[in-house]
């Protein structure tokens, strides 16, 4: 009887110390998901977000893989093929092309 009220006792406290631990909402999950360093195509003006702020594109920028992005949205692969990025389009640091419906 003794052994088995020691055990009730460690699944209890073992429960509470669960009980206690935060979980992280998925609203938050979703949030540090955000593009962090990227430009994109945003009510038919370029934005460029750094470190979280977001702001006006004021100039032509290249990206590490040697993709250019100019101001108007025009987007220069290191290939040389070239496309006008739509509402919606992002180009990360990367270079990679994504569409932000998608993710």
């Amino acid at each position: 009887m003794k052994k088995l009220m020691i055990a009730a006792f460690a699944v209890a406290l073992s429960c509470t110390a669960m009980a206690q631990t935060k979980m992280e909402s998925s609203s938050k999950m979703h949030s540090d998901m955000k593009m962090d360093n990227c430009v994109m195509m945003k009510d038919g003006k370029m934005m460029c977000t750094k470190n979280g702020k977001t702001m006006a594109m004021d100039k032509d920028m290249t990206m590490k893989n040697g993709t250019m992005v100019m101001t108007d949205g025009t987007v220069k692969m290191k290939d040389g093929k070239t496309m006008k990025l739509k509402d919606g389009d992002m180009v990360m640091m990367s270079g990679k092309v994504h569409n932000m419906s998608k993710m």
